[in-house]
């Protein structure tokens, strides 16, 4: 069992489960698969999202492992978006898109919104050259609340379509803000709230992080607190973990320091505390991670359907995707995706083929996140009885007092939905079992 699973300290290493097989496993020799995955016609009925990555920030956070660059210069910028631009015209014209249109659109980061109002507009219209998400049944677009004006905001609502905008508030400490190397303080949160209070998104999320460093109790309850006062219609918990390529977990390898992140024990605690407050306050558990204001009015498109299978087509350096049924990645060398796609190629890095007993495992795992599986949904698509598939490990959980099981439904506790995915990995084939994940 790792360490996340228990009450252990935060050590050196990623937890968060974002697909399968682990990403360390894919390949570049997998590239002609992906190609054919690419250009092939899809199933008609598998929904079609589109990911757009937004590698810059005005600075890189302490506990950030993203691909991001910071100090940018405004031609640097352009040749980007150029690029991105680019490269969605070649995706256009791939066979994978067939006649279907958008159902989720994801502008993710780095910081989507880095770029200014200008060049948000002149990329939203060489887009629209190629494609469009005016049926989409949500548009994601991360927000730092410092890179945010009363004319960025409106923007996004009116002019890039934005139905979702999600707010890295993360915490409301200036003094934690600082320590983990925000680029934003407390002031700026309250100021961009307004404006977008005004633009009248149908859905805005707020992220909070349990766990950074210099958090206290008494910080954590003003967190709540504070973003229970504002009533977004979603709010995003993440417990801070360590992979290897942050600032602090360089600093503990290369120090052999102790961990600056409060203990597994600490920020399960934390997020217990915050599901119970915001049930309270008459929201929702809709996932390990969510909490939501209503459900009959929040979805979360980009995420559900990703979860069951959904075509994901990955646009921007570093970006992952998924094209029938098969997994790929960008490259993820600036360089080398602008040099790439500048000579007219498409700047793809790796991939990975996964067996349908692979894909069962990906889609079980990621919709154990939500807290319940229907054992029917798995007998009818892949022929499979998870229980009796994985006897032993759900004996354990249900045991254990993660997880109970009825002839219908795995249920997690809320025990085990704060450990949701230190759990997952028993779960994979023996060869994933103990390999470096990322």
């Amino acid at each position: 069992m790792s360490s996340a699973a228990s009450d252990s300290k935060t050590e050196v290493g990623s937890y968060f489960i974002s697909n399968y097989p682990p990403y360390s496993q894919w390949k570049k020799g997998s590239l002609d698969e992906v190609q054919s995955a690419l250009h092939n016609p899809p199933l008609e009925s598998t929904p079609l999202g589109l990911y757009l990555h937004i590698p810059f920030c005005r600075k890189r956070c302490k506990f950030c492992y993203f691909k991001v660059f910071t100090d940018v210069k405004a031609p640097e910028v352009q040749r980007y978006v150029d690029a991105l631009c680019n490269e969605i015209s070649m995706v256009s014209q791939c066979e994978i898109m067939g006649d279907r249109p958008f159902r989720f659109v994801y502008f993710g980061g780095g910081t989507p919104s880095f770029l200014s109002p200008k060049q948000l507009t002149k990329l939203a219209n060489r887009l629209r050259e190629h494609i469009t998400w005016d049926g989409a049944e949500e548009v994601t677009f991360e927000c730092e609340p410092g890179t945010l004006s009363e004319t960025k905001v409106k923007t996004l609502r009116e002019e890039m379509g934005v139905t979702r905008l999600s707010l890295g508030v993360e915490n409301f400490s200036d003094k934690v803000l600082e320590e983990n190397g925000r680029a934003h303080l407390s002031k700026q949160v309250f100021r961009a709230w307004e404006w977008i209070a005004e633009a009248e998104f149908p859905n805005v999320n707020i992220d909070l992080i349990a766990g950074m460093v210099g958090e206290t109790w008494d910080n954590w309850k003003d967190n709540i607190r504070q973003a229970i006062e504002m009533s977004p219609e979603s709010v995003t918990i993440y417990q801070m973990e360590l992979p290897f390529n942050t600032v602090y977990s360089k600093d503990m390898l290369d120090k052999s320091s102790e961990s600056p992140v409060a203990d597994w024990a600490t920020k399960r605690a934390w997020v217990d505390y915050a599901f119970s407050e915001f049930i309270d306050a008459g929201y929702s558990v809709s996932s390990a991670y969510t909490v939501v204001k209503d459900p009959s009015k929040v979805n979360f498109s980009y995420r559900d359907n990703l979860w069951l299978g959904a075509d994901l087509l990955a646009t921007g350096i570093a970006s992952f995707g998924h094209a029938n049924g098969v997994h790929y990645q960008n490259v993820a060398d600036l360089e080398q995706y602008l040099s790439t796609i500048e000579s007219g190629t498409m700047p793809l890095g790796r991939g990975f083929v996964p067996t349908d007993h692979q894909r069962l495992i990906r889609s079980m795992i990621l919709l154990l996140k939500k807290g319940y599986l229907d054992r029917s949904y798995f007998q009818q698509k892949y022929g499979v009885d998870i229980v009796g598939q994985w006897q032993s490990e759900w004996d354990k959980y249900v045991e254990d007092g993660w997880a109970t099981i009825n002839e219908d439904r795995i249920e997690l506790t809320r025990y085990g939905l704060l450990r949701v995915d230190a759990m997952l990995p028993s779960f994979f084939e023996p060869e994933h079992q103990n390999v470096r994940y990322t």
